[in-house]
């Protein structure tokens, strides 16, 4: 019987999440706990990346994280960030996410359709002459420099945060006590066996977003219940629903 979930993700900002209906409709708990954390590199780290924001005249971003970051170094290194830089945001929600910062409407930003690199690349060849700036995490392989090679885009990545584990306390250890597991990242699944070396999944169901994600519980032993997405089950939402259905 599944009554206690635990979501490895932030808690939804929005009152109509999904997760919400979930609860409402099979009588379960959501508790949202994330299993790891995003750092920002400090200036003097940044630094010996020997990048200086200003040599750009167009930053990509393709995370919130990365918006965050960007802006957090240019206030600590005092840079200010001029008018006319052009922001490339692989979704539209991204690029809203940058009124945090600055005003929308008075600078040039553009987005893709599709969440992914892919997507922006149309948009970032018409703007060719521009010199990209591509903020990362830590942890990432060479899709986006090799892609933006291939258009050849005037581009620089740099490593402006980085993903750690969220260690839990003692506290939280002691009431470890879920029916079901939800991932959404490798960092996540792994974090899971670091905080709980001993971990013995039994009859804990585990779900995973993501083939790399997936494929991480496996790699751990663990015993992979469910996945998404789907071609039925495009969110995590859609496939949890489905899963308490056939399991009521």
């Amino acid at each position: 019987m599944i009554k206690k979930i635990l979501v490895s993700q932030p808690q939804p900002t929005s009152e109509k999440s999904p997760y919400y209906d979930i609860e409402k409709e099979f009588g379960v708990d959501c508790v949202f706990r994330p299993f790891f954390k995003v750092e920002g590199v400090d200036s003097k780290e940044f630094r010996q990346q020997k990048v200086n924001l200003l040599d750009y005249s167009a930053v990509v971003f393709t995370s919130r994280h990365a918006i965050d970051n960007y802006f957090k170094l240019a206030k600590e290194m005092r840079v200010t960030i001029p008018e006319e830089m052009k922001y490339f945001c692989v979704i539209e929600n991204i690029a809203l996410y940058i009124q945090k910062y600055v005003q929308y409407r008075k600078r040039k930003i553009f987005f893709g359709t599709t969440g992914k690199i892919d997507g922006l690349i149309p948009l970032m060849t018409k703007h060719k002459n521009e010199k990209y700036l591509v903020p990362m995490s830590s942890v990432h392989n060479d899709s986006i420099p090799n892609l933006l090679t291939s258009k050849d885009l005037n581009h620089k990545e740099c490593v402006m945060y980085r993903t750690v584990s969220n260690d839990f306390s003692e506290e939280e250890k002691k009431k470890f006590d879920y029916d079901m597991l939800i991932f959404f990242s490798p960092t996540g699944v792994k974090a899971l066996k670091k905080n709980f070396p001993d971990f013995v999944q039994g009859d804990i169901k585990i779900a995973a977003f993501g083939s790399a994600t997936a494929k991480t519980v496996e790699e751990e032993g663990l015993r992979l219940d469910f996945e998404a997405p789907t071609k039925q089950f495009p969110s995590m939402t859609a496939a949890l629903k489905d899963y308490l259905k056939k399991n009521k």
